[in-house]
């Protein structure tokens, strides 16, 4: 595909001038990146995350501890309550995991030491993004259908 550099006006690969205002098209190369789920960062107002990005961070630090004084302390932050829903759906997982290995003896106690680690690292991660002041659903996590 190529884009006019003056207009932004996408072409196809066949065309050399944009018909708009005749400048040399440039091809684009497509870029893939990798994230950690759907960005959600542009529907939050920058105020909104600005003040309340440490109320944010708290449910990844202290799990369900963190999402009950987030909740109460954030009021109307939509920012805080996303970070909010995005924990809660970690320690979900985390709770089922729990409870599935209970019931299976060896094979269950073995994910939950895995799956552990893996909710650690989720939420380092999360809790960076969150330093960024970005609105990241978690790895993995995310793409968990009963979630939604």
């Amino acid at each position: 595909m190529k884009v006019c550099p003056t207009c932004h006006l996408s072409f196809n690969d066949d065309a050399n001038v944009c018909t708009q205002c005749g400048a040399q098209l440039q091809t684009i190369v497509p870029q893939v990146s990798v994230q950690a789920g759907p960005d959600h960062t542009a529907e939050f107002q920058k105020e909104d995350i600005s003040a309340n990005k440490v109320l944010a961070m708290i449910p990844y630090l202290m799990g369900w501890i963190g999402i009950i004084i987030t909740l109460l302390a954030a009021g109307t932050s939509a920012y805080a309550g996303f970070h909010v829903r995005q924990a809660l759906k970690i320690q979900v997982c985390s709770t089922l995991v729990t409870i599935i290995g209970a019931i299976i003896p060896f094979l269950g106690w073995l994910a939950i030491a895995v799956f552990g680690i893996m909710v650690l690292v989720i939420n380092i991660i999360c809790f960076f993004s969150v330093c960024k002041g970005e609105a990241k659903e978690p790895p993995i996590i995310s793409g968990l259908a009963f979630l939604k």
